[in-house]
């Protein structure tokens, strides 16, 4: 944990700001803050700064609180991902939060188990606590929004559009030939597909692909979709920062 973040209704109107949770006890446990130390803080959706530690109890952390620095800026890239199971889905989220992405959607796909879309991860407070997760490893405070759609074919035709405009449309597929560096970039963000472990089937590939999907290849090993996220997007990133090709 690199920043405790905390709710706006947490913060006492004199600046203080008082822990009894996992936040103390990794206060206690890992930073090991005594009374004077210093330690990252963060609003959740505002501001970053600094928190004064005034004491210290067993099981309670009391902070003195001063914010003024604003979160790092978002990622320029975007996730459409096939649904993985539940507890590579942990990694995602995480992943996903502490390297900025600010959007995600998990849709369904052939070759994804329908049980996954029953998993008690996918309710609100479960998904708030892994992106907090993400939020607090890559000091962040502004939480990512996560759609949720269990068919493919619908998501595609009737809401990809809308959702997701005038970005450059990126697919991560293992019969793709070329590298990402070998594409031409057009625009300054992009939305990138990443398929189930195994990949896009042939129709949904060609589905995206009607849809200005553009396929690279992230190389010749067989990655697991928690590896393949981090990866595609780090790529991606250095595309749109380098004008594409």
């Amino acid at each position: 944990m690199n920043l405790l973040l905390f709710d706006d209704g947490e913060l006492s109107p004199d600046g203080t700001l008082r822990l009894r949770d996992r936040r103390a006890a990794h206060a206690e446990a890992v930073l090991r803050v005594r009374a004077g130390d210093r330690v990252a803080v963060g609003r959740l959706g505002g501001a970053l700064g600094e928190g004064r530690v005034l004491s210290v109890a067993p099981g309670e952390v009391v902070l003195a609180v001063t914010l003024g620095t604003e979160p790092p800026p978002p990622s320029p890239v975007e996730l459409l991902l096939a649904m993985p199971r539940p507890k590579i889905l942990r990694r995602v989220l995480q992943a996903a939060a502490s390297m900025g992405v600010k959007r995600l959607a998990l849709v369904g796909s052939y070759r994804v188990e329908k049980s996954y879309f029953s998993s008690p991860l996918l309710g609100p407070e479960a998904l708030a606590a892994q992106l907090r997760l993400g939020l607090e490893q890559g000091r962040d405070t502004r939480m990512p929004e996560v759609l949720v759609r269990r068919h493919f074919k619908p998501f595609v035709e009737d809401e990809l559009d809308a959702l997701f405009p005038e970005r450059e449309r990126l697919l991560a597929h293992p019969a793709a030939g070329a590298p990402l560096e070998a594409l031409s970039r057009a625009g300054g963000r992009a939305l990138l597909a990443i398929g189930p472990e195994g990949g896009w089937t042939p129709h949904e590939a060609q589905e995206l692909a009607a849809r200005g999907f553009r396929p690279f290849s992230l190389g010749p090993r067989a990655l697991r979709v928690d590896a393949a996220v981090a990866f595609a997007v780090g790529q991606a990133e250095l595309w749109l920062r380098s004008g594409g090709r």
